[in-house]
């Protein structure tokens, strides 16, 4: 009987999600709902000091408003009793060990290792102690953090990316799980609650592989202990970099889901390109999640890292709202001043709802047009038609004008457009024209500020 999928997103409540991490939640999510299975949403905030609730609850809105809902969820600050428990049969199976090292003392190792041409890998001094120097430490009142000890053998598992991969244990520092202030760093907990959560499926960056391999041990240690417990399987994702080639951990503060909320993005444009960076699949905007549920498959996402640019995210933007409804959108123009007509206008032609802002003072405030040919504008505003304008007003005005003038092509359109409008670009401007009404077209090509 084949393994039910449960995989999970875990993120430590100590800032805010960026692009590189909703990435990871986003594809975890989509092999959940194309398997049948469940997301779970784990906050690892063992770091009691710089984890905040503001921070957590910063990340259920921001998953919430991608629309990756979750199906169970857990916080690691509630299960500290089982880490201890599980800490101490580890210790008594003799895999856990004390090591009284300062850090500068760790660093000044590190550094004669380098010295020598020696990678800087632990040297296991902790196994080695004595009872008179476990003493000494102790009356100095140095405090011990706790290293896992691995068997410095190659640890082999079926990457559903990589394919066959193999890290050597031997080439790694046994890891510390409890630092000296009792802190339990990432391993262990994530460890324990993968095998009790029953996590089949663990889908993070290529930057953990060496992790995987370190972890795949202590798996193996604890499922010993936990009658039942299968770990989970792994996928291993190529990274984000920059358009530029660079990495982007400089620019996550812009790149936080927040900051691009703020800045009028839609979901939708995050997730269809998340969704396809680093994959075989072109990157096409989808209103929906649906398609992209379809589209995922570990088979079509490579190996080398993918690039992310912001201004291809504003592009999808616009995209998506150039085809979106007024329905949509409604609540989101009416509070600015926008209504129906406004938007038909105009929506080609933005990248964000905020964009619409720009138009409703164009086509209801006060600009200043841009004249070239004062002579020009003066004649053309004798032919706007009488009465209110509509749809078809701009034909017949533009017509007249031509007739009048002489004038065609661009110099006949785009002077009237910039007396107009204040711009030389825009949406077509029969449905502007009729919304900007007679009286302030008069003004605007006599050249009032109107």
């Amino acid at each position: 009987m084949s393994r039910s999928v449960r995989v999970r997103f875990a993120p430590s409540p100590t800032g805010k999600l960026h692009v590189g991490n909703v990435r990871a939640a986003l594809w975890n999510w989509l092999f959940a709902r194309k398997s049948g299975g469940e997301f779970m949403l784990r906050i690892d905030d063992t770091d009691q000091v710089r984890s905040t609730k503001e921070f957590e609850a910063g990340i259920h809105h921001d998953l919430e408003w991608l629309g990756l809902n979750h199906d169970l969820t857990a916080s690691q600050s509630s299960r500290f009793g089982v880490y201890d428990e599980v800490a101490d049969q580890l210790r008594s199976a003799g895999l856990l060990y004390a090591c009284y090292e300062t850090a500068e003392e760790l660093d000044r190792k590190r550094k004669l290792q380098r010295a020598r041409s020696l990678p800087p890998v632990y040297d296991r001094a902790g196994l080695g102690y004595s009872e008179e120097e476990i003493k000494a430490f102790k009356a100095e009142g140095r405090k011990p953090h706790w290293r896992f000890k691995l068997s410095q053998t190659p640890v082999k598992w079926h990457d559903l990316i990589r394919g066959e991969t193999v890290v050597d244990t031997a080439s790694v520092s046994d890891p510390v799980l409890i630092r000296a202030d009792g802190q339990y760093l990432y391993t262990l907990p994530s460890c324990i609650d993968d095998l009790d959560f029953d996590i089949s499926h663990v889908i993070r960056g290529e930057d953990h592989v060496t992790n995987t391999a370190v972890q795949i041990e202590v798996f193996q240690a604890l499922a010993k202990m936990r009658k039942g417990a299968v770990p989970p399987e792994f996928a291993h994702h190529s990274l984000l970099i920059g358009a530029d080639g660079e990495g982007l951990s400089k620019r996550l503060g812009s790149l936080s889901i927040e900051a691009m909320r703020d800045d009028g993005l839609e979901p939708q444009a995050i997730t269809s390109l998340l969704a396809k960076l680093g994959t075989a699949d072109p990157v096409t905007a989808q209103n929906q999640l649906r398609p992209l549920i379809e589209g995922f498959d570990f088979s079509k996402m490579g190996r080398a890292p993918a690039r992310f640019d912001n201004e291809e995210l504003i592009t999808l933007n616009g995209k998506l709202l150039h085809e979106k409804p007024y329905a949509e959108i409604a609540s989101r123009v009416e509070p600015l001043g926008g209504n129906e007509d406004l938007w038909l206008a105009i929506r080609a032609n933005i990248n964000r709802v905020s964009d619409v802002k720009t138009w409703i003072d164009i086509v209801s405030g006060e600009i200043k047009p841009l004249i070239e040919d004062g002579e020009f504008t003066q004649q053309a505003a004798q032919c706007v038609p009488e009465g209110a304008l509509n749809a078809e007003s701009w034909g017949v005005f533009v017509a007249d004008v031509k007739e009048k003038t002489g004038a065609k092509g661009k110099h006949l359109f785009m002077p009237l457009r910039k007396a107009l409008t204040g711009l030389s670009h825009g949406p077509e401007m029969g449905p502007i024209f009729a919304l900007i009404g007679r009286d302030k077209a008069i003004a605007r090509l006599q050249g009032q500020v109107s």
